[in-house]
C-alpha cells in the first residue's frame, strides 16, 4: 500500500467515526479487499465473514446496516449471488451534478 492509498483509507476511517465497530469494519474491508474493475469484491458473505472473524449472520446483518446508511452499494449479481462496492459516499467522490443555467428565451 503506497502512501496516497495508506491517506485514503484514514481518511475513510475518520469519516465513518460515527458507526459501530462492526459497521466500520465491514466499510474498511470493502475498501482494502482486492476488487474488480468495476470496484466489486467478489467473494460471498460467508468467505468475507470469515476473513474478520464475524458469523455470517452477523456479517451480512451488518453489512445490510451499511448499505441503508449509503456506504455500499450492490455492484453486479451473478446467479442468485449479489457483489458489492463502496459507494461514492465512502469513497469521497463527489456525486453532485451543478445545473447551469438554461439559455435562450423562454
Amino acid at each position: 500500500m503506497n502512501g496516497d492509498d495508506k491517506r485514503k483509507m484514514l481518511q475513510l476511517l475518520q469519516r465513518t467515526a460515527g458507526m459501530t465497530a462492526n459497521q466500520r469494519l465491514v466499510v474498511m474491508l470493502y475498501a482494502m479487499h482486492p476488487a474488480d474493475r468495476s470496484g466489486a469484491v467478489v467473494e460471498t458473505a460467508a468467505e468475507l465473514a470469515k476473513l474478520v472473524g464475524m458469523s455470517p449472520t452477523v456479517f451480512s446483518r451488518t453489512r445490510r446496516q451499511v448499505i441503508e446508511a449509503g456506504w455500499l452499494e450492490e455492484s453486479e449479481r451473478l446467479a442468485h449471488i449479489k457483489y458489492y462496492r463502496l459507494s461514492p459516499m465512502a469513497t469521497g467522490e463527489s456525486v453532485v451534478v451543478e445545473l447551469r443555467r438554461a439559455t435562450g428565451t423562454a
